[in-house]
């Protein structure tokens, strides 16, 4: 009882036991569910969405949200095999060069937030729907097929049997959360988004964290692309679009307040393991796609519910 009770004043330990639930339900009622290797695929598809997540984290934790970070995504799948250069055998300088537009991209937003004072969401949404109409007119409707080596390696290694992807989002776990809770610009983001005015008022850039926030978002949304472009071997698109609302979702999920200044990456990491296993066990029983917005919903709700009532307290 005490434990229940602790998972409900904890968002974070609440999704986590949402996960344990779920994997031990399907597993009991679907054969081949529990399996290593479906588990394992599993985490791999979760790296995806944790990955992009780890900058809408720290930008829904300053009070904004990147409607952006889908069409980053696949900008970086499309962009990169069109620019990496023939004289480069290893593909990173291709691997550099779509960070690197995937990182401006985010730096642009965050100019746009915090210079134009255009709100985050009305910027990264305008800027999502420019990139989208740019690639129609850079790619048509026409996929294009990786040969980077680098992305290649990234997207399909296993080194000791783990899946790349899985060691990346480790990689970027372990980071992300160092940042927020173990430097001082997390403690800034969290007091941006709790109170601005106060933030201001005692010293903090909101100008300067804006733009480190929006950066990394961007950033991470690069990595997510080139680990999405090495799974699939092709960029097309709309390739990122599933990632926009699952990003955010997987955030709200770990408890993280949509409204700013409250939460934590560690909540994001089982809200992407539970985004994807609820995924895959509609998917296994046929379930409609009715069905799973009406789920995925119910779920979001429903720790929304908990979360608020606890900040009320």
């Amino acid at each position: 009882m005490n434990m229940i009770r602790s998972a409900f004043r904890n968002p974070p330990l609440l999704t986590l036991l949402l996960v344990a639930l779920v994997w031990i339900v399907a597993s009991v009622m679907l054969r081949g569910f529990g399996a290593y290797g479906h588990l394992r695929y599993l985490l791999e598809l979760a790296a995806v969405i944790g990955i992009v997540a780890a900058g809408q984290t720290l930008v829904i934790l300053m009070g904004g949200i990147d409607l952006s970070v889908g069409a980053v995504i696949t900008v970086t799948a499309i962009l990169l095999p069109l620019i990496s250069p023939a004289w480069d055998p290893t593909g990173l300088a291709g691997i550099a060069a779509a960070l690197a537009i995937a990182t401006g991209i985010g730096l642009m937003n965050g100019a746009g937030a915090a210079y134009l004072r255009v709100p985050p969401i009305i910027m990264t949404l305008a800027m999502a729907t420019f990139l989208q109409g740019l690639l129609v007119i850079v790619a048509g409707g026409s996929a294009v097929t990786v040969s980077n080596p680098a992305v290649i390696l990234l997207g399909q290694a296993r080194p000791f049997g783990i899946p790349s992807g899985i060691l990346l989002w480790l990689v970027v776990a372990i980071v992300v959360l160092l940042l927020v809770h173990r430097m001082p610009i997390g403690a800034r983001f969290l007091a941006l988004g709790a109170n601005p005015l106060a933030a201001r008022l005692s010293g903090v850039s909101v100008t300067r964290n804006t733009l480190v926030a929006h950066t990394l978002s961007g950033f991470f949304a690069g990595l997510a692309g080139i680990l999405v472009l090495g799974m699939n071997r092709q960029g097309y698109v709309g390739i990122g679009d599933p990632y926009l609302l699952t990003s955010i979702a997987a955030v709200v999920l770990g408890g993280t307040s949509i409204l700013g200044g409250r939460g934590t990456y560690a909540g994001t990491i089982p809200g992407a393991i539970l985004l994807v296993t609820t995924t895959a066990l509609i998917t296994v029983v046929n379930a409609s796609p009715g069905w799973r917005s009406i789920m995925f919903g119910t779920l979001i709700l429903a720790l929304l519910l908990v979360s608020g009532r606890e900040a009320r307290r």
